[in-house]
């Protein structure tokens, strides 16, 4: 079994180092890829299996493809859920 959660992130492009930080209502992410030809959402969607421990294949952009403001799904399996 597993669970699907629905998370709204902010991107930011353009840092020097990757890498996600939790804020008061949604995460904070910092990717080193542009946004050109959808370089920041496949590093996003990197970053994000790493900080989540599952496959890539498991994070969706939702909604915001082309914005800073996005709402990501993301699968997690029954032990992240315990």
């Amino acid at each position: 079994m597993s669970l699907e959660k629905k998370i709204n992130i902010h991107v930011t492009t353009g840092a020097k180092e990757a890498g996600v930080r939790k804020g008061e209502e949604r995460l904070e992410v910092k990717l080193k890829s542009k946004p050109v030809k959808g370089e920041a959402n496949r590093e996003l969607k990197e970053v994000l299996s790493y900080f989540f421990g599952v496959p890539q294949s498991y994070i969706e952009i939702v909604k915001g493809a082309k914005s800073q403001n996005k709402l990501i799904s993301v699968k997690l399996y029954d032990k992240l859920i315990e």
